[in-house]
This record gives structure tokens, C-alpha cells and sequence, in this order.
């Protein structure tokens, strides 16, 4: 233990003489917390909308009052044709079009009905879906609007039947985009901070030849990596728990579930990440190496981790393969602890695969790291 202790001792050393490392470990993070906690959102919004309306009556009047009362639609400007504003579109200067053709109020007073004409630039894909979404909702708030005013009084009418369903949002009652992203992004920092540190760092030491020095040592291999890995370890608990607290204090995120739960999972989760670095490092030469290969591995669990896009709308291969992603589980198990207040049962499977994975990893990475004399 001694033996330990005293690696433990240089390492903690090393680490906080290297005054370019600092930063990196404790500043870059909580910056990267803030900074895309706040950019990463579903929500769409300051949506460049403009019309070309032919009509020019109070009922079309009304309905581009409907838009420019949204809190997502910028209402830019009236165009005199189609032509015009899908020139506008093409130059990037247009998100949506409403054209109101002739005679829209007339024909909805007469035959009530009447049709709108409307142009979305779907280069994104998912944003036109959901501009889709708050075009449809103010149209048929307009229209239901509509309806009452022109009803005919000399109609027989009979008070419909209506259904009103008032939904219960559990678990995020406010549906604060924040509040589903924050616990997710925490994940991402905590895993790549220590993947990249701990891979880095015993390359670095083959760089600058101390790696050799330490081989010709009586040192077990089981005592070099565990003081070479362990401040790692201490990081990537610490920077989970400052995460915590800006999660708290900047967006109010709620922690319904049990801290110690938290920590112990986490703490498994940190070997996975802590085995990966080491089998990085022993095929690698270099930092430059380390960096690329890790990088590689972590755009890739990244996007199949469910944080970005819901692992339910992969393909059935991609689905597969999600299950040997450990950031899958831990955003999985965060979310589930920090909002739903799920105890150890409820992630229990999970954390058993997490164990599973943290010690085939640490197998092979220990199995495959060399002591040569």
C-alpha cells in the first residue's frame, strides 16, 4: 500500500505542476457545462417568417397578427408575390412563407372553407417539423376562432360535444429543455475528461522516457496502474460533483434520487472509462495518437448514446449496438436518478452491465499493458 500511496503522491504532483493541465481539467469543463447546457436545445425559435398575402381583408389581417403574436415567429416582412419570397428563401433570408391567396375570407364565409399556401425550408429536417408543429397549432387556434365568428345564425345549431384533455407532465413538469440536457452533457464532460487524461498521461510518460524507468522497477504492474489511474479517478468524482452544484445553482436542475446512488454508480462508471484510457495507451506512441484514437471512440458513443437523438428512432443494427456504449447507461442512469428519484432496483440492470463492462475493460487494458525489463 506504501508503494501505492507514493505513486498516488507523484502522480497528484505531476498532474498540478503542469500548469497548462489545470485548465483543461477544471476550467474548459464548467465553461463547456455552461456554454452548451444552454446551446443544445430542441426548441426552435426567432423564426424568420414572412407572407404574401392577396386577400387584404381583416379575417387575413388577423391571421398574420396570430404569427406575429408567437414568441417563436419573427414576422419579417410582407412580399407583393410567391416569386419574391422564394427568392428571399433561397437566399437564406426566409424561414417559412404563408401565402393567403384571393378571396380567402369570402370563400370561408360562403363555403367555409378555404385554403393557405405554405413554404418551409426544410434543409434542416427536424427544426421544419417542429416549425411545422407551431404553424399547425396557430392555424387551428385561427381557424376554431373563425368558426364561431361566421356561424350562420339561421342555422339550427347544436352545441357540440367537446373533449378537453388536460395532460400531466411527469418528471419535468415545466418542460424545460435544460432540465433533460444538463444531466446528459454532465455525462459527456465526465467521460472525456478522464478518457483523454488518462490516456494522455501514460503516453506522456513513454514520450519522456520516465515509462521506462518505472518497468525496471520492483513495482508490481498492479500497483503502477492503480497510483497511475487512481487521481484520474478522484478527478472524475470531483468534476461530477461541481457539476452538480452548477446544475443546481444555474439551471435549477432537480436531484429527486439518492446522491450516494449517484456516487457509487458513477464510481464504477469511471473504472470503464479509466480501462479504456489504459488500453488506448498501450497501442499508442504518442499524445497526438492517444487523442485521435480516444476521440474516435467518444464521437461514436456520443451519438449513440440517446442524449441527442432517442435510441428508439435507430435502426435496429444501431440499436444493437448501443449496448456495448457505456455513456448510453450512464446518461441513462443519470436522468433516471437526478428527475424520476429511481432507487437502486430501478438501476440495478444497468448497473450490473456497467460492472461488466468495467471489468472486461480493465482486463484487457491490464492484460495487454507490458512490463518489460
Amino acid at each position: 500500500m506504501n508503494i501505492i500511496a507514493y505513486i498516488i503522491q507523484k502522480e497528484f504532483k505531476q498532474i498540478f505542476r503542469n500548469k497548462a493541465m489545470l485548465p483543461i481539467i477544471f476550467i474548459l469543463p464548467l465553461l463547456q457545462l455552461v456554454i452548451l447546457s444552454n446551446a443544445a436545445t430542441y426548441e426552435v425559435k426567432n423564426i424568420k417568417f414572412a407572407y404574401v398575402d392577396h386577400d387584404q381583408t381583416s379575417t387575413s389581417r388577423a391571421l398574420i397578427d396570430k404569427f406575429n403574436a408567437s414568441t417563436y415567429f419573427n414576422v419579417l416582412t410582407v412580399f407583393p408575390s410567391h416569386e419574391k419570397a422564394s427568392s428571399a428563401m433561397l437566399l437564406g433570408n426566409v424561414d417559412v412563407v404563408l401565402e393567403i391567396p384571393n378571396h380567402f375570407e369570402r370563400n370561408f364565409i360562403k363555403e367555409k372553407t378555404s385554403d393557405l399556401g405554405i413554404t418551409i425550408n426544410a434543409i434542416d429536417g427536424a427544426a421544419a417539423g417542429v416549425e411545422s408543429g407551431y404553424i399547425n397549432q396557430i392555424i387551428q387556434s385561427f381557424n376554431k376562432n373563425l368558426k364561431v365568428t361566421y356561424r350562420d345564425a339561421s342555422e339550427n345549431v347544436v352545441k357540440p360535444v367537446n373533449i378537453t384533455s388536460i395532460p400531466s407532465f411527469w418528471y419535468n413538469t415545466t418542460l424545460d429543455y435544460k432540465t433533460f440536457m444538463v444531466p446528459g452533457i454532465l455525462v459527456l464532460l465526465v467521460s472525456m475528461i478522464t478518457l483523454f487524461l488518462s490516456g494522455m498521461n501514460i503516453v506522456r510518460e513513454k514520450e519522456i522516457g520516465t515509462l521506462e524507468q518505472m518497468n525496471v522497477t520492483p513495482i508490481r504492474k498492479s500497483q503502477f496502474i492503480i497510483g497511475k489511474l487512481f487521481p484520474f479517478w478522484v478527478i472524475g468524482m470531483g468534476l461530477l460533483t461541481i457539476g452538480l452544484i452548477l446544475a443546481k445553482l444555474i439551471f435549477d436542475v432537480p436531484m429527486l434520487g439518492s446522491l450516494l446512488l449517484l456516487y457509487g454508480y458513477t464510481s464504477i462508471y469511471i473504472l470503464v472509462i479509466l480501462g479504456m484510457g489504459l488500453f488506448i495507451s498501450n497501442f499508442t506512441d504518442t499524445q497526438q495518437q492517444a487523442m485521435f484514437i480516444a476521440w474516435f471512440f467518444v464521437v461514436i458513443f456520443i451519438l449513440m448514446s440517446g442524449l441527442f437523438t432517442p435510441i428508439e428512432s435507430m435502426p435496429e443494427w444501431a440499436q444493437i449496438l448501443t449496448e456495448f456504449n457505456p455513456i448510453k447507461y450512464y446518461v441513462e442512469i443519470i436522468r433516471m436518478v437526478m428527475l424520476k428519484g429511481s432507487g437502486f432496483t430501478d438501476i440495478l440492470p444497468l448497473a450490473l452491465k456497467t460492472l461488466a463492462y468495467a471489468i472486461v475493460m480493465n482486463g484487457l487494458a491490464v492484460w495487454s499493458y507490458k512490463k518489460t525489463n
